[in-house]
């Protein structure tokens, strides 16, 4: 089947040119904007005439009172105006890179990490680093390294169950998963249980595209099993709040659980091997050689 040609956009314009442009319509004159682009005037009015050769149109009514636009080049002025600012603002962006700085880092992390450890961290990480920003998205643990192996993101946090072949990768934090019961249950009293027995139970969790979420479904799915939730909500709080209603159990980060334990709650242990894992920090060979991208996972790991 054959193919539809693609347009070829032919690029002649200089930006220089735009410059001068720009000029002689801040000015009024082609001799002033020749003056403060530092240029000939004969410089000057070649170079504005190419510009108008490649605009395919007249952009200057030439008189000796000076140089007015047309209709031509007032659209021409718009487009010059923009266009110019995008390139400073691209310059401005570009001398960060040129001092090994990166602007934007891309970090991608599973729900205990977002959730839990990494709002201290990156908090005095950004007050200490103001020319570097962070651009931060939730994922599960594996769609993190795919998403890192494809290049979208600079810097990974995962759990260390999944395959970070190819990667170098920093241990940073314990993080054991546990249930948070309604101190009613009667399973509320036992020291640890097994997830398979949980699920026995009604649940409350977080959203089913959160990597917690996802993570837990795979590990019930296992078993053959399909957790059944009576409520999904954006956070733990919501979460521990209808655990202590009675509503149903739920799973979360040790840390967190902790903090939501009282008179209606209680913390019990998962058995579950992968219950007890430890994150990761994990960054591309490519990433790794940007000042911004080794300064966010050294303030990690040191935190």
């Amino acid at each position: 089947m054959a193919t539809s040609a693609r347009r070829t956009v032919d690029y002649r314009i200089a930006p220089f040119d735009l410059h001068l442009f720009s000029a002689v319509i801040a000015h009024g004159t082609i001799t002033a904007a020749a003056e403060a682009v530092n240029l000939s005037l004969a410089a000057a009015s070649a170079r504005l005439k190419a510009l108008e050769d490649a605009a395919g149109a007249r952009l200057l009514d030439r008189s000796k009172a000076g140089a007015a636009p047309t209709d031509a080049g007032r659209a021409m002025a718009r487009h010059a105006s923009r266009v110019l600012a995008e390139l400073e603002s691209l310059h401005v962006e570009m001398a960060s890179f040129g001092h090994g700085l990166r602007g934007t880092v891309r970090l991608l992390c599973n729900t205990a990490a977002m959730s839990e450890a990494l709002p201290r961290t990156l908090g005095h990480f950004l007050t200490t680093n103001p020319e570097i920003d962070v651009d931060v998205q939730e994922l599960a643990s594996d769609a993190v390294l795919d998403a890192l192996r494809r290049g979208l993101a600079e810097i990974g946090i995962v759990a260390d169950y999944v395959d970070t072949s190819g990667l170098i990768v920093r241990p940073w934090l314990d993080d054991r998963l546990v249930a948070l019961l309604p101190r009613a249950w009667p399973m509320g009293k036992r020291r640890s249980i097994p997830f398979g027995e949980l699920l026995e139970r009604p649940l409350v969790g977080l959203s089913a595209d959160s990597g917690l979420s996802r993570f837990l479904a795979a590990q019930a799915s296992r078993s053959g099993r399909v957790p059944r939730h009576r409520v999904r909500l954006s956070g733990f709080d919501a979460v521990a709040q209808l655990v202590a209603a009675g509503v149903g159990a739920a799973v979360m980060p040790e840390s967190a659980a902790l903090r939501f334990q009282g008179e209606a709650t209680r913390v019990v242990a998962l058995s579950d091997a992968w219950a007890h894992r430890k994150l990761l920090v994990c960054m591309t060979p490519q990433g790794v050689e940007f000042t911004g991208v080794r300064a966010l996972a050294d303030a990690l790991v040191t935190s």
